[in-house]
């Protein structure tokens, strides 16, 4: 079985193809190729996403990377034998566009069709890697407005253990760049000027650290270096790199601190760390040295397939199916959930 793969819930346009063997006990689907397209540079001179421009670019480019996948798997259109798109969440007029093009290219191929949660995506996305993960595990979920911790025991079998309350880890490096005056995407400016800092220059706070709980909160933080960059004024540039760092610092710590509470809280040794903050090289080695020192495994994502893409999606399709969590339709009537919860979709549509 062949899946074709269509991401479009934000500013990247994603499409893949992957090949999955149905039978009893087979192995993780190949990814047979991929292309991406991110808006990155159309909505920089904005400071952020514009969500009209965005959709009239996936649009545009879904049918152009779908015909590139092809070409590059030498695959011809016919080869399809499912097509999978992401059904939420994100924008709404994003993912209408990634999903209108999806259902009508099944239709016109009378091939069926499945949508599929960007979240789970992100989830699964190590499993295309060489150190693919095993279950159970816990994950964490670092991906644009979503910051969770879960427990995931099999394709479609999630128990949310802690979630943000307020800003993400993501938003709160790109709400922390903005600030500091840096482009965008702002997460990976900052990181990269933080590599100049010294994270010990400024106390920030780390939010919910010691509540007992698993539950994140950024928004006090990006209160704080706001505060910060109002003290400093027209600051210089080894000022900017320090309180970059020391912003850093602080997501990384609580990251860090509360998977491994997690871990403990679950008895578990495995962890996965999911989404486009897992591409943060602070987090990884911190999370690398405190999971070694316990015995813990640690899976992540290539770092390509960290940020939003169309191989998460046709594998996360995949596995579905192989797990009969999910049945392909052929009714090619579909909506979009821009607000949709993991949980709700891990025994099929939601």
């Amino acid at each position: 079985m062949q899946v074709l793969g269509i991401e479009s819930s934000c500013d990247e346009t994603g499409v893949a193809l992957v090949s999955a063997d149905m039978r009893p006990g087979a192995g993780v689907p190949a990814l047979l190729a991929h292309a991406l397209h991110t808006q990155a540079t159309m909505h920089a001179d904005y400071g952020g996403v514009v969500p009209e421009l965005a959709s009239r670019d996936h649009i545009r480019r879904v049918l152009p990377l779908a015909q590139q996948v092809l070409a590059d798997a030498r695959q011809p259109l016919s080869a399809i034998d499912v097509v999978a798109y992401t059904r939420g969440p994100g924008l709404a007029g994003a993912l209408l566009a990634g999903a209108g093009v999806a259902c009508a290219l099944a239709a016109a191929l009378g091939k069926p069709a499945l949508g599929v949660h960007h979240l789970e995506g992100h989830l699964l996305s190590p499993f295309l890697g060489v150190d693919a993960p095993q279950f159970p595990f816990v994950a964490l979920l670092v991906s644009g407005g979503h910051t969770q911790l879960m427990r995931v025991d099999g394709v479609g079998r999630y128990a949310l253990l802690g979630e943000t309350i307020d800003d993400a880890a993501g938003e709160a490096f790109d709400k922390s760049a903005k600030l500091l005056g840096l482009g965008y995407p702002g997460g990976p400016e900052l990181a990269r000027l933080a590599d100049f800092g010294d994270a010990q220059a400024y106390a920030l706070p780390r939010p919910l650290l010691h509540s007992g709980d698993l539950d994140f909160s950024f928004a006090g933080l990006k209160t704080a270096a706001l505060t910060q960059v109002r003290k400093l004024g027209n600051v210089c540039e080894l000022a900017r790199a320090n309180l970059a760092a020391s912003i850093q610092a602080a997501i990384v710590e609580v990251l860090v601190k509360k998977s491994l509470a997690a871990l403990r809280q679950t008895g578990l040794d495995r962890l996965v760390v999911a989404g486009g903050v897992s591409v943060n090289a602070r987090l990884r080695a911190e999370l690398d040295a405190a999971c070694a020192a316990r015995g813990v495994r640690v899976h992540y994502p290539d770092l390509h397939l960290c940020t939003d893409n169309g191989a998460m999606i046709a594998l996360t399709a995949a596995l579905r199916l192989q797990a009969g969590v999910d049945a392909a339709r052929c009714d090619y009537a579909f909506d979009v959930r821009p607000r949709w919860a993991l949980q709700a979709a891990e025994q099929g549509g939601g």
